[in-house]
């Protein structure tokens, strides 16, 4: 189990469910080092001051808020210290809502909320109850001397905390597309879409399907170097863009997305009968999947 980020409790009137707060998600990105060509050593960065050219101290480097283009008002340690919200133990829940009233743009990350062993009945309580509401609840929380508003949804028989954006962060859509006076459709064009959208829904979203082939790409051609294979890349060819207006790329879809099911007409009958097998398979497929295709081969192909 992943080490606890916090620990408190959950405050909604006057129960207190004790719980600890753990990751719920893991970036599988693969990251790279800078290294000096011909010799292979680590490349540093070093803090050094734009007058003289030096490296500074930590001790010299002191916090400034740029207010206008070189103007900066310096900020001294101890009054932020006055500002930043005391250390408190306790998510207090102000209300609860329905999960479709928020949008998904105001969720930024997850965690699991795990009950402490003195407190596994008002927390299989409070899902139970929420999972038959279908509520979500809102509160606050003080993480690392700053306070987060988040969001606490059930995620079947667990709670899963959401770290939230404030109104303010959300940038507004006003604007970014032409208002409906502006394009016209045609009730063809309408439907079309919609026969689209139809043929290529799915019952449920199965994250087992989708992988990141690029990372397994990455992965694949540092274990191919590794082992003291030659990599030869083969120039990427785009190939030129066909030009068809919007009924003709609609028709064109709906006929390869009709091929398509004509050929396997029980993928979706047969992924649904498997649904349990398909996780089950998923828990036990490693983390770092190697591909033995050439990432060169695979884009010409």
């Amino acid at each position: 189990m992943p080490s606890a980020i916090w620990t408190g409790s959950i405050s909604f009137g006057l129960v207190q469910v004790p719980v600890r707060l753990v990751s719920a998600t893991k970036s599988r990105d693969v990251s790279f080092n800078q290294l000096e060509e011909g010799t292979g050593a680590r490349i540093r960065y070093k803090k050094v001051s734009d007058q003289t050219g030096e490296e500074v101290p930590p001790d010299k480097i002191k916090r400034g808020y740029e207010i206008s283009k070189g103007r900066y008002v310096m900020i001294e340690p101890d009054e932020l210290d006055v500002l930043r919200p005391k250390g408190s133990h306790a998510i207090e829940i102000e209300e609860f809502i329905d999960l479709d009233e928020i949008d998904p743009l105001y969720f930024e990350q997850p965690y699991y909320l795990v009950p402490d062993a003195k407190g596994v009945k008002p927390y299989k309580l409070l899902v139970e109850a929420m999972n038959e509401l279908n509520k979500v609840a809102i509160g606050r929380i003080i993480v690392r001397s700053k306070e987060r508003l988040v969001a606490i949804r059930t995620v079947d028989d667990m709670l899963c905390i959401e770290t939230m954006r404030y109104a303010d962060e959300v940038l507004p859509r006003e604007g970014l597309v032409p208002s409906d006076g502006d394009v016209e459709l045609t009730d063809r064009e309408v439907a079309m879409a919609r026969q689209l959208v139809e043929s290529l829904a799915s019952e449920e979203f199965l994250p087992e399907k989708y992988h990141d082939e690029y990372r397994e790409q990455v992965l694949d051609l540092i274990e191919r170097k590794a082992a003291g294979e030659s990599i030869v890349a083969e120039p990427m060819v785009e190939a030129p863009a066909k030009v068809l207006d919007l009924v003709a790329a609609l028709e064109a879809s709906l006929e390869k997305a009709q091929h398509a099911k004509e050929r396997h007409p029980s993928v979706a009958a047969a992924s649904s009968a498997k649904k349990p097998a398909a996780k089950a398979t998923a828990k036990k497929v490693p983390a770092k999947k190697i591909v033995t295709k050439a990432p060169a081969k695979k884009r010409s192909a």
